[in-house]
Order: C-alpha cells, then sequence, then structure tokens
C-alpha cells in the first residue's frame, strides 16, 4: 500500500558549487533516492575527486538503506554529476527528464564534434516523461517537468517533499536564470505556476543557495528547505502577486547581466552523458573540451 509519508530527507551541502545534493529515504522500507549527487572538481588543476560524494555514501552505508534511483534535476551547469561514483558504488537507476534528448542536441555538436554521440538519452537509465510515477520503498513519488531554466528541468515530488532544482531558489533568492540555449521564461512562469497548485505545506528543497544578504548587509547562512506556501507569499521574483509580463522583463534584464557559471564548460559535456568521464584518447588521458569564443 502506498503513502504519501513524509519520507526522511538528509541534505548535503557541496561548498566548491554551492550545491544541496539529497538522500531521499523511506526509513520504514530501507529504500532511498540520491538527487543531484555532485563531483568535486578543481578548474585550475582540471583534477576531480569524490570526497563530497562519498560523505553522502557513508551516511547511506551508516544507515543501511538501499538506493533504488539516483535522480538528476536536469543537466547541470554549475557541478560535475557525481551520478556514475553513486551508481558504481551503491547501485541504482540513473534517472532524468526527457528533455536532454534537446539539452545533448544542442550541446554535443560543440563538445563532442568528432564524436559518434547520440542524443537520445540513452546515456542514462531512465528518462522520465511529465506525470511519471515511481516509488521509494512504500512512498509514492511523482516527477513534474518545470522547462524553462532548461529544457530538461524536472522536480520530483516524493510524498510531502518537493524536489525543484533550479527553478526555485529560497525566496530570498528567487528562480534561476533562463538564457542557457532552450532556456524561456515565460515558460519557467509557467512551470513555476504549476507547482504552486501543490498545497502550502509541500516541504521544498532547491538545489543551490549562496546564503542571501539581507537590507543591513549580512549574509545569512546557507538553507535548502522552504516551502509552497512561502513561495507563493515571499519569492521575489515569482511571488504570487507577480504576473508574467513582470517576471520575464525581471529575468531578462537580470540574466543579461550573469557571467558564465565557472565550471559550465566542463560541467555540461560530462553531465549530457549522465556523469560520464569522457572517454580516454590514445594516450590514455580523458580530456574535456573549451570551445573557444562559441559562449
Amino acid at each position: 500500500m502506498l503513502s504519501s509519508l513524509q519520507p526522511l530527507v538528509q541534505a548535503f551541502f557541496h561548498h566548491g558549487s554551492s550545491t544541496w545534493s539529497y538522500v531521499v529515504a523511506d526509513e520504514s522500507t530501507g529504500h532511498a533516492v540520491v538527487i543531484d549527487a555532485a563531483l568535486d572538481f578543481d578548474i585550475k588543476s582540471a583534477r576531480s575527486g569524490t570526497v563530497s560524494v562519498d560523505a553522502l555514501i557513508a551516511w547511506i552505508d551508516q544507515h543501511g538503506f538501499a538506493v533504488d534511483w539516483i535522480l538528476e534535476t536536469h543537466a547541470h551547469a554549475d557541478h560535475l554529476s557525481a551520478a556514475q561514483h553513486v551508481r558504481e558504488t551503491l547501485g541504482g537507476i540513473v534517472a532524468i527528464g526527457a528533455g536532454i534528448c534537446a539539452v545533448q542536441a544542442t550541446f554535443a555538436p560543440i563538445f563532442m564534434p568528432d564524436e559518434d554521440f547520440p542524443c537520445d538519452g540513452s546515456q542514462f537509465d531512465r528518462l522520465f516523461a511529465d506525470g511519471d510515477a515511481f516509488v521509494v520503498g512504500n512512498i509514492a513519488a511523482r516527477v513534474i517537468a518545470v522547462p524553462g531554466h532548461t529544457a530538461d528541468a524536472v522536480a520530483y515530488l516524493i510524498g510531502d517533499a518537493l524536489f525543484v532544482g533550479d527553478s526555485l531558489f529560497m525566496p530570498d533568492s528567487g528562480s534561476a536564470r533562463c538564457d542557457f540555449p532552450g532556456g524561456d521564461a515565460g515558460q519557467l512562469f509557467r512551470s513555476i505556476r504549476r507547482l504552486f497548485k501543490l498545497p502550502d505545506t509541500t516541504r521544498v528543497f532547491v538545489c543551490h543557495d549562496y546564503g542571501a544578504i539581507d537590507a543591513s548587509g549580512i549574509r545569512r547562512e546557507v538553507a535548502c528547505e522552504t516551502s509552497i506556501g512561502a513561495q507563493k507569499q515571499h519569492n521575489i521574483h515569482a511571488r504570487e502577486s507577480v504576473s508574467e509580463s513582470e517576471f520575464v522583463a525581471m529575468r531578462t534584464a537580470r540574466d543579461a547581466s550573469l557571467s558564465l557559471p565557472a565550471l559550465m564548460l566542463p560541467a555540461i559535456q560530462v553531465n549530457i552523458r549522465a556523469g560520464h568521464l569522457p572517454p580516454p584518447a590514445a594516450n590514455g588521458v580523458r580530456y574535456l573540451l573549451l570551445p573557444l569564443d562559441r559562449f
């Protein structure tokens, strides 16, 4: 018998990219999922590592949970996915929204010009369509497509807990940018309004937080959890009183002032591979491409 009870949510903060990763578990059955696991990556030395995600894995081992799913909310532009490391260590099905095919079609010709790279999402174990259902132990879960930040963006509703990826930040930080290829501010506004139809008590877990600075110049502690009710009332970009035209105007002006994320170029070419690193060259070394004058 499936339930909508509260799952256990354990958050892990990746300091290198200000990313929140999550373990979501049904304690009654011992089954769990991992959401948006992040790989360590030093852009200056091009060295990758697993120290951060290994802490998440150790916590799962400590609690004896079995990982069924390794979920991505989208192909991130700010961190490299650790999905494959989690899969190799703990098992689980790596899944993302079906919109990844459009993202791959956009970026594969740029980052993999000499590879026969299929843009069909086959690098992932499962592609989710809007409304797809799955379970975490005995807890019902559902996929909600939320395109706008990216074409493949999805949110995961697991019991009473909603994992929104980059679509929404904490209320005092607003919303995600929409100027990447395939992004659309109007579409993001409508996606957010879909989420606002959920009960106000729905717990909301964000993928990033940078610690907003208040009017007195004080930066708050980083946070990861809010609610649909709080977002509707207080989100500085998308609260209920904001119209679509106002949101689009704000987002367009704001996005024009933003620089590219520091890890975008390495992150995209790893993340559209489902977290697989590029295959080794003839000399045994793996290479990430740096397209000149393209972005």
